[in-house]
């Protein structure tokens, strides 16, 4: 598909697209799982490279600076959300790609030479982030940075789960470390658990289908960022979690998850006290109450606003952070899609546009 970016606009910020990492919801789209994708559909909102035009009313870029462009192109801006810097949660947020623009043209996303982006919407890569192990935070890394801010598991000697060590899974170890929290991985892979304590520096390692595993660590966690995006139990999860524990929800299946209530409200002295039999009749024989704790929060969260985008951009830099990828030419994306569906990558395909893709113009 050949297509043309718009004219640089007065607030316009015009660059060369370098690299360009996938995500997950890039298959979504394309295979239109979520059931909003139009097409011709040009994916990629992992977007990174360098300036090669600004408008005339642009202040904060000029050419030859290393940029980037995340999840979203547009918002109100006028909202409450917006004016608190949450343009994620606009109602008229408008995506990198698939969606309609201010002017009633299509988006069309990173997987291209070029990207015209409104000055607002793009972010300054610090020079010793590279751009290619960069690109993923612009999605991946602001979806696991801004939950541990916003709920405050950001504190040093918390003790944090993440559950899956995938794209997201393993950024957010590499934040929270970063951040000085004691993070345990959770996973279903018991083949992972090298991985995550050698390579990602993860304090400890539960395999979530050993029961043994699981109990010992009940009521030990002051948060869990949950990256999975299939269906998967809850209960356990909200079993390893302290009094004011918060089990906070990044993935997305798609089908819903099943929580019952009673694992949230009631503590031990509760279950036994007040509910003693009735309880358990109510969560099935095979849970174990002993060592429940109760007063938890499940909460969700959507990647960032742009303010706090570069807030996380500029601490990646600062600590070193960046993606596990593995890059590909722009000929391998349809072998790539094949294997992120297998989940056959480690952490994140990354495009090299700069090199691999030629000019359509």
């Amino acid at each position: 598909m050949a297509w043309s970016a718009r004219a640089t606009g007065d607030k316009d910020v015009t660059f060369r697209v370098l690299y360009c990492g996938i995500c997950h919801s890039d298959l979504h789209m394309i295979k239109n799982e979520w059931g909003m994708s139009s097409y011709p559909l040009v994916p990629g909102h992992e977007i990174v490279g360098v300036v090669t035009e600004v408008g005339s009313r642009i202040q904060k870029f000029k050419v030859g600076d290393k940029v980037g462009v995340g999840c979203m192109v547009g918002a109100c801006r006028s909202c409450g959300n917006c004016a608190n810097d949450l343009e994620n949660y606009c109602p008229k947020a408008i995506l990198t790609y698939g969606a309609k623009y201010y002017d009633g043209t299509t988006t069309y996303g990173g997987y291209s030479n070029t990207m015209v982006a409104e000055e607002h919407f793009v972010v300054r890569i610090p020079d010793n982030l590279p751009l290619d192990g960069g690109a993923p935070l612009l999605c991946a890394g602001i979806t696991v940075y801004s939950p541990l801010r916003y709920y405050g598991l950001d504190k040093p000697g918390m003790q944090v789960g993440v559950v899956g060590l995938g794209g997201l899974g393993h950024v957010a170890v590499k934040f929270a470390k970063a951040m000085g929290v004691k993070v345990t991985v959770i996973s279903t892979s018991p083949n992972k658990k090298k991985e995550a304590l050698e390579h990602l520096g993860a304090d400890s390692f539960l395999v979530s289908s050993d029961q043994d595993q699981m109990q010992a660590a009940q009521g030990t966690l002051d948060g869990i960022i949950d990256t999975v995006s299939a269906r998967h139990p809850l209960v356990p999860l909200a079993g390893l979690l302290k009094t004011n524990g918060k089990l906070v929800m990044v993935g997305a299946p798609d089908k819903p998850l099943e929580l019952p209530v009673f694992p949230l409200l009631m503590g031990k002295s509760a279950a036994f006290g007040i509910l003693d039999g009735i309880l358990l009749w109510h969560l099935g024989s095979d849970f174990n109450v002993h060592g429940m704790t109760g007063r938890k929060m499940v909460g969700g969260s959507g990647i960032g606003g742009m303010k706090e985008t570069q807030e996380m951009i500029d601490f990646a830099a600062k600590h070193n952070i960046t993606a596990d990828i593995e890059v590909i030419p722009i000929d391998y994306v349809n072998t790539a899609m094949e294997r992120l569906e297998k989940a056959d990558v480690r952490y994140r395909f990354v495009i090299d546009i700069g090199n691999t893709l030629k000019s359509s113009t």
